[in-house]
């Protein structure tokens, strides 16, 4: 008799629960493999290792937090045993800064990265490191190539690859001298678009309404400048009538990081020590681990430098040395420019020696499962990176591009500066992310300038595209030293930098605007520094952690005054309560702060979307709205021009009423609930539980509330925020302050992981240099006993 088959449907389930089995299996498997990866993993601290490269012993010693003193006979020793800390405890985030600048993720994270991919490649930037790396002089590739002998022994002593490759089943490549000029180069990335941005805007907001149109959207003022010489900029006039231009579609653009750092400094005579007092707070992104590493690095006799260290690079970017004490904020000067490509025929442009070939590039996007293929042209002035929205063919003219966008001699001759005045004029030998110094020196002195090149424009003002064609517009070179500003010892002694604009009169246009931040916490810095006369490093942290916007004072009062306008609506009636509670705090439990950031960004977002006609379809950002949109929209608001009102309203109370409509369906039921505390979390995770929620519960720090705002000196938004603060004055460094987000460590399994992160959240001051001998780890010259 034959046998009974066995009906389908039990067939199929019994696959399925196989696959399932299989399945499951697998990812138990890869789990413990991540696991094993982080205890293999984990940080050599303790105990005498011998390594190829090394002149003589190197003692590094970490304290609780892991934060390590590196004491060697030689800056290339300490250059080395800090690359074998970095590999150690930092190789993933390594890896990530050299593939981002590369425009290399997707081969790394996979196929959603290529986004950035093709943003990035167009510039070639791992080739041009390969050059960079070629002028080095002999001094800076010795100490480079001590510091690359370091991370590659760190790597191979790990006893497994990092969990992050392990996670994505990826084996980490070695460390190549190029690598570190990427790594600054990716800082150039984080710091400033990849894009002409501002004039891909400008252009755009010229199609819709004219240049008059464009001048109003993108302003070179706000009325919260605070400019350290207290100059002011003409306002431009408001449109009386929109002239539409012929324009093509395109333009689409990546947006600016979130301005948000400061630093200041006072004199010698206005500190408790008597030298100058340095305070810092550079924002950034924020994840575990943190942007820094912390480090202190002695050469005896020769350097003691304190401060912050960037994971692939060998130097300390900001920090103390007891000579000088100096930190950054990102200086928004006008440092690339859109240049307006004449084609002559297919293939050729025009330039002043007459007609040229685009050199022509292929390459080659790789991902996890293909590649995809990239033709670059690039132009005499840089590649083509797209038409904007008139139609335009625009090539980048970058300071990023310069043959030496990347000098390392700066960042290490700053570590010995024994002054102000010698810090200055190192900055302006420096190649690097363009950013706000501000020094201080033992004797008291202090001083701003900016640091890294600055375009030597002629025949135009950067603000909009233009031809090089025929020679009456471009670059002649970079600014000569003597030519970059300088503020030096006021007679204030007092110096504040915001990202906003630094200094008017001749300077501003030398400097230009690469979309500076409205001077709402300039303004407030300056005035917290005028509020006394003398200053310890506890003073500085106390306004480093200042909470209140001046920016939102402005946007209380309209919300109110609109509210009662409109007193048939009990929905609007019920926030006055919470309104009248106001005192400009960005506090977790504002439901008033909340209310008044939230209408202000809904009339923003709604103007801006309705005058350039929707917004970016690509990149990250949501409106076309600048830093400094803050003086346009007052000004449309008080004055409300025929002109700017959005088009579908009758009048401006209509477009005024269906914002506050939407704000009231977004507060919900209650407002007591609405507080600003529920939007505000601090938003520090590892970059990999983002796409992988349950790593999270093994990386991340528990998401709080934390106090406040883009507008605040305490600039913060989820996932961004201040990514290190310190208060130093050289000489008195035991007496300084400094704490940090993130954790020091990148495995999770290393015993400090996360220490320091809480006294961040709370804003708790912490010492500047590190704490008491936890762990001491001996490196000795190959050849010797170990």
């Amino acid at each position: 008799m034959p046998r009974a088959r066995r009906p389908l449907w039990k067939t199929g389930l019994r696959l399925f629960g196989g696959l399932l089995l299989i399945l499951l299996l697998l990812t138990l498997a890869w789990a413990f493999a991540v696991w094993r990866a982080m205890e293999g993993s984990k940080p050599r601290l303790e105990g005498r290792l011998a390594l190829a490269g090394l002149g003589a012993p190197v003692a590094i010693v970490r304290d609780a937090e892991g934060v390590p003193t590196i004491t060697g006979a030689s800056r290339a020793d300490v250059a080395l045993a800090l690359g074998y800390l970095h590999a150690q405890e930092r190789f993933f985030q390594m890896e990530a800064l050299r593939r981002a600048a590369a425009g290399e993720l997707a081969s790394f994270l996979g196929p959603p990265a290529l986004v950035l991919d093709r943003q990035v490649r167009p510039h070639r930037f791992r080739a041009r490191a390969r050059a960079m790396v070629a002028r080095l002089t002999p001094a800076e590739r010795a100490i480079l190539d001590a510091y690359v002998t370091g991370v590659n022994a760190g790597l191979a002593d790990l006893g497994s690859r990092p969990f992050e490759h392990m996670v994505l089943l990826k084996a980490p490549a070695p460390w190549a001298p190029e690598d570190t000029v990427l790594a600054v180069i990716a800082m150039y990335l984080n710091l400033q678009p990849a894009v002409p941005q501002r004039e891909m805007d400008r252009a755009r907001a010229e199609a819709r309404g004219g240049r008059a149109f464009a001048d109003f959207l993108y302003p070179e003022t706000t009325p919260l400048d605070a400019p350290l010489d207290g100059s002011r900029l003409p306002e431009p006039p408001l449109p009386d009538r929109l002239v539409p231009v012929a324009r093509a579609r395109g333009g689409e653009v990546r947006e600016a990081p979130l301005p948000g750092s400061n630093n200041w400094a006072v004199a010698g005579a206005l500190s408790t020590s008597g030298a100058a007092l340095v305070a810092n707070d550079m924002h950034l992104g924020l994840s575990v681990p943190g942007t820094w590493y912390r480090a202190r690095l002695v050469v005896p006799g020769r350097l003691d430098a304190t401060g912050v260290t960037l994971p692939g690079a060998m130097f300390v970017v900001a920090g103390s040395t007891g000579r000088i004490a100096w930190g950054f904020t990102n200086s928004y000067i006008d440092t690339a420019d859109a240049v307006i490509v004449e084609e002559t025929r297919p293939g050729f442009y025009r330039t002043p020696e007459g007609e040229r070939p685009f050199a022509v590039h292929q390459e080659t996007l790789a991902h996890r499962t293909g590649a995809e293929r990239l033709e670059v042209r690039e132009t005499l002035w840089g590649p083509v990176v797209g038409r904007d929205a008139l139609g335009r063919l625009i090539a980048m003219r970058w300071t990023a591009h310069e043959p030496d966008a990347v000098r390392l001699a700066p960042f290490l001759a700053l570590e010995q500066a024994q002054s102000v005045a010698e810090a200055v004029a190192i900055a302006h030998t420096a190649a690097m992310p363009q950013q706000n110094l501000v020094v201080g020196d033992r004797a008291g002195n202090i001083a701003w300038t900016i640091i890294g090149q600055v375009p030597a424009r002629f025949g135009f003002d950067g603000r909009d595209a233009v031809s090089f064609a025929d020679g009456r517009a471009g670059w002649a070179g970079m600014l000569a030293p003597d030519a970059v500003p300088v503020v030096m010892n006021p007679a204030s002694g007092r110096i504040w930098t915001a990202n906003a604009r630094v200094i008017g009169g001749n300077a501003y246009p030398l400097l230009g605007d690469g979309g500076y931040d409205t001077g709402g916490r300039a303004a407030r810095i300056r005035d917290l520094l005028f509020a006394r006369d003398r200053f310890a490093p506890a003073d500085m942290l106390a306004i480093q952690l200042d909470d209140v916007s001046p920016r939102n004072g402005w946007w209380h009062a309209r919300l109110v005054a609109e509210i009662r306008r409109r007193p048939e609506d009990p929905a609007l009636q019920a926030l006055l309560p919470h309104l009248a509670q106001w005192n400009g705090r960005a506090v977790p439990e504002s439901v008033g702060f909340r209310l008044v950031d939230r209408f202000r960004r809904l009339v923003l977002e709604g103007l801006y979307e309705a005058w350039l006609g929707g917004v970016p379809e690509q990149g990250f950002r949501k409106t076309y709205a600048p830093a400094q949109a803050e003086g346009s929209l007052r000004r449309a608001l008080e004055a409300r021009p025929q002109a700017l009102l959005p088009p579908g309203f009758s009048s401006w109370e209509a477009f005024l009423d269906a914002k506050l409509a939407e704000l009231v369906e977004e507060v919900g039921d209650d407002p007591a609930d609405f507080t600003w505390g529920a939007y505000g979390l601090a938003g520090v995770r590892h970059p990999l539980s983002r796409v992988l929620p349950f790593l999270g519960r093994i990386t991340d720090p528990p998401d709080v509330p934390v106090p406040g705002d883009r507008s605040t000196v305490r600039a913060q938004a989820p996932g961004f925020g201040a990514s290190e603060r310190f208060a130093v004055s050289p000489g008195h460094e035991a007496e300084g302050l400094f704490h940090m987000p993130g954790s020091q460590a990148g495995n999770p399994r290393a015993p400090y992981y996360l220490a320091g992160h809480q006294a961040w959240v709370e804003g708790r001051a912490t010492p500047f240099l590190p704490g008491a001998p936890r762990w001491t780890l001996t490196l000795v010259p190959e050849g010797r006993a170990p």
